[in-house]
């Protein structure tokens, strides 16, 4: 088990859309590189977004402007020098989807479009990192708040508590709800006043199997979450393909994912590793491939006697 931190849990729960710079600079086709040049110095920025006629064909960096300098093109236009097709990220995914892009290429910025295609930001590191501290100390202020109101709470109601209940359905390949219901188990949790690193850890533990029905499924699966006086159980069940070598796919870098997810910034092979690193308690098991059943286990305290509550997997 491993200590997650604030910023790490708004990476999951933070969306695009309200960290990225939005009504971004852009330039036609025809705007010469030498007219790029000041566009760039004007606005302080490193690229822009290249649209025709209301449709976006490209991206061109300052990257790019260099080399035209260097080869004494300044009079080319931006169409010959951009990235035409270049790749985008959705509004409304998560923040660690787009620290996953970031990851995957070298790219300095991305386009920001919503489901219909429309552009509607750019998004570069530093607008993560800016916007993530923002709502970090938004988040602190909240949760200190919060803290106060509930924390005689906690004690006297999980004492009382049989356990609760929540059921999540999840679509395969719905990346527009993902989150939801890791979202749902944190509100119910952060609700009964649990230690907010448990609610981060519950929460990372639950989007990452989230996501894994939703890329890996055909048909989606079942997240339930049971919080109990003393721990929360969190199962993802879902119904294939299966996973072939649990020992594999528990490895670093191991993904299965198609490449058509792998360009959407998904299946980076860390997800079941995270869920490792967030449980107390964990298995997998994958019977003849014909399903997965992943428990995680959570405790609100330290087991009497396990200094680390740490217990590692167990598969099956």
């Amino acid at each position: 088990m491993s200590e997650f931190t604030k910023l790490q849990e708004l990476a999951y729960e933070v969306r695009i859309e309200e960290v990225m710079t939005r009504d971004p600079v852009t330039v036609s086709p025809d705007t010469t590189m030498a007219e790029l040049r000041e566009i760039l110095r004007q606005h302080r920025i490193s690229g822009a977004p290249v649209v025709a006629d209301g449709q976006m064909v490209g991206i061109i960096s300052l990257e790019d402007l260099i080399k035209a300098l260097a080869n004494g093109a300044m009079t080319a236009r931006v169409g010959e020098k951009m990235t035409p097709n270049p790749k985008t990220v959705y509004a409304d995914e998560s923040v660690v989807m787009a620290v996953n892009t970031f990851a995957r290429y070298v790219f300095g910025r991305f386009p920001v479009i919503d489901r219909e295609g429309h552009l509607v930001g750019i998004l570069t590191r530093g607008d993560i990192m800016r916007g993530l501290l923002k709502q970090l100390e938004h988040e602190y202020h909240r949760e200190e708040a919060f803290r106060v109101r509930v924390s005689h709470i906690f004690d006297e109601l999980i004492a009382d508590l049989n356990s609760i209940t929540l059921h999540c359905d999840i679509k395969a390949r719905d990346f527009e709800h993902a989150g939801e219901a890791s979202s749902r188990i944190k509100r119910a949790l952060t609700r009964l006043g649990v230690d907010p690193q448990i609610v981060r850890r519950a929460a990372i533990a639950a989007y990452e199997l989230e996501i894994n029905i939703v890329i890996h499924t055909t048909e989606g699966g079942e997240i339930i979450a049971e919080i109990q006086p003393e721990k929360v159980v969190i199962r993802a069940v879902d119904t294939g393909p299966g996973i072939p070598d649990i020992e594999a796919a528990m490895r670093p870098g191991f993904s299965t994912a198609p490449e058509w997810i792998r360009e959407m910034g998904f299946g980076a092979g860390m997800g079941l590793v995270n869920v490792r690193r967030c449980a107390d308690e964990m298995s997998l098991e994958s019977p003849n491939q014909m399903w997965t059943s992943a428990k995680v286990v959570i405790y609100f305290r330290p087991p009497a006697g396990d200094k680390s509550s740490s217990q590692g997997l167990r598969a099956g």
